[in-house]
């Protein structure tokens, strides 16, 4: 991934890319993007699949997707190996992050799926009750476009498609043009335990394969990205009226309270800032100290963030490894030099490490950062953590909802309660008590954004519902010989006496309603 380069352009359009190991800088590959063409032509293969995989018995699709599981178990030092050649993680974040966590929501999904998507029969209320029965079904939706993001290439594939497959649908995703073999692994991996051909399929190319892919026939669009793309994303949904999640970008708020631990609240900060580089949506992006522990916080996670071994030179115990693109890391070091131009400074890091050859940014603590700087309003993405310290509680809220972003966030407080409160009154999509931003990986929560952190969600108890069509049936005797044509005056008297023993006669009221 690391350096993407365009060998060649067909009229003005990228057709070609060479990417560079961001860890190594060593050649990777080269692929060329797909056309529009070439992706309706995949739609149109994943639309003709869907049929039969729709029609196949969910026990069967449950039993294909645990075949998928047991198959990531067994090939996972493969897996991991390739995410780190593409991305420059270190193995643990690969093996956690991406390995690990496919398992989980793979494992979840299916024991979710035969009670979420069976059929439910219901009566109607009311009056209608005594005679009409309503049968509700969970129908495929038919092909989704899952649109993933470089930070997280292979479980950013694999959990939106793992949940659109069991729903019945057929899927078709675009990785990241940084990280595309990631999403090509995840799908030959579900060919390779008989998932048929065409239900799982991967189209490779930039942002202009994935524009085609979004006006493409398909049926829902699953993205997760930058805002700016997602807004784009939204339209295209929007002009063609289907349903669309979109997980963007975040400036996570962490307030640490004057009784927090903080050895806990230090080591938390520090892991949820920089684990997989800091490229993580819900990462410790600002950081709010209240003035009585402010020095002593800022001490622990100076000496934490000076201790992290970077590079892959350490092997198995590399804690920081390289920025995964270098359009990322140029973005990282504006923020920086525009923060310390204007007058905040770095206790750790704060520039590139040239002691590595890679694209690598060493874990950054900075303080007396502007609050109008690129680096507190804006998304960083990287293993850079500005603290910033407040009088008491109630500042630390009104500056973490100062933010055109709402993804998720967390409080550090020894009173769970106390905790509670001040998580409430966050204007976020999520928030954690003493931990970090671990919503993700909770599959029964909705995990989502507000602000133009995004719509909708994903995971949660009804996720699976979301790649369906819910269809009621209404079976029951029809009465429109007695209460329809012809109309009549005797007919709309009737109607009023019903409306009143209903709702206004105290039987009527006790049987059907208060």
């Amino acid at each position: 991934m690391a350096i993407v380069e365009y060998l060649q352009t067909v009229g003005g359009a990228p057709r070609k890319i060479a990417l560079t190991n961001p860890a190594s800088l060593e050649p990777l590959c080269e692929f060329e993007c797909q056309s529009k063409k070439q992706v309706d032509a995949v739609v149109a293969t994943a639309r003709k699949a869907q049929k039969q995989w729709g029609a196949t018995p969910l026990k069967e699709r449950i039993q294909m997707m645990l075949k998928l599981r047991d198959l990531i178990l067994e090939k996972q030092d493969e897996i991991v190996a390739s995410i780190m050649r593409e991305t420059g993680k270190p193995a643990q974040d690969a093996l956690m992050m991406e390995v690990f966590s496919a398992c989980s929501f793979i494992s979840y999904w299916c024991k979710q799926a035969p009670k979420t998507l069976k059929d439910e029969k219901m009566r109607a209320p009311g009056i209608m009750g005594f005679e009409k029965k309503v049968h509700l079904i969970y129908k495929p939706l038919g092909v989704v476009a899952v649109i993933a993001p470089w930070n997280g290439p292979f479980l950013l594939v694999a959990n939106p498609c793992v949940q659109a497959m069991l729903a019945g649908n057929a899927v078709v995703a675009k990785g990241s043009e940084v990280t595309p073999q990631s999403s090509k692994l995840f799908a030959a991996l579900c060919l390779e335990v008989g998932i048929p051909e065409g239900v799982c399929n991967v189209v490779i190319g930039d942002g202009l394969t994935g524009s085609a892919l979004t006006t493409a026939d398909i049926n829902k669009v699953s993205f997760t990205g930058s805002v700016a793309t997602g807004k784009k994303v939204a339209a295209a949904c929007a002009e063609k009226l289907i349903p669309c999640s979109l997980e963007l970008g975040g400036k996570d708020a962490f307030i640490v309270c004057a009784d927090a631990d903080l050895d806990k609240a230090a080591h938390g900060a520090v892991w949820g800032g920089f684990v997989n580089t800091g490229h993580v949506c819900c990462a410790v992006e600002r950081v709010y100290v209240e003035a009585p522990v402010y020095d002593a916080f800022v001490g622990k996670v100076t000496v934490l963030a000076k201790s992290i071994r970077q590079g892959q030179q350490h092997g198995i115990n590399e804690d920081l490894g390289a920025v995964f693109w270098d359009r990322q890391l140029a973005l990282m070091e504006k923020q920086v030099e525009d923060a310390k131009s204007r007058g905040a400074k770095a206790l750790s890091g704060g520039e590139r490490n040239t002691d590595l050859k890679g694209l690598y940014y060493p874990a950054t603590i900075i303080v007396d950062v502007p609050e109008d700087a690129d680096l507190m309003t804006k998304e960083t993405f990287g293993p850079i953590l500005p603290i910033i310290k407040v009088k008491d509680v109630e500042e630390a809220i009104a500056k973490a909802n100062k933010s055109s972003y709402g993804l998720h966030g967390s409080v550090w407080t020894n009173d769970e309660a106390k905790g509670l409160e001040i998580a409430k009154r966050i204007e976020t999509g999520c928030m954690a008590v003493n931990d970090i931003g671990i919503m993700y990986g909770v599959p029964n929560a909705p995990y989502g954004g507000i602000k133009e952190s995004g719509v909708g969600s994903v995971n949660g108890r009804t996720a699976l519902r979301d790649y369906s069509q819910a269809m009621p049936i209404v079976v029951g005797p029809y009465r429109g010989i007695e209460g329809g044509y012809p109309y009549s005056q005797e007919k709309y008297d009737q109607m009023k006496k019903l409306m009143n023993f209903l709702w206004k006669n105290p039987v009527g009221k006790f049987l059907f309603g208060p």
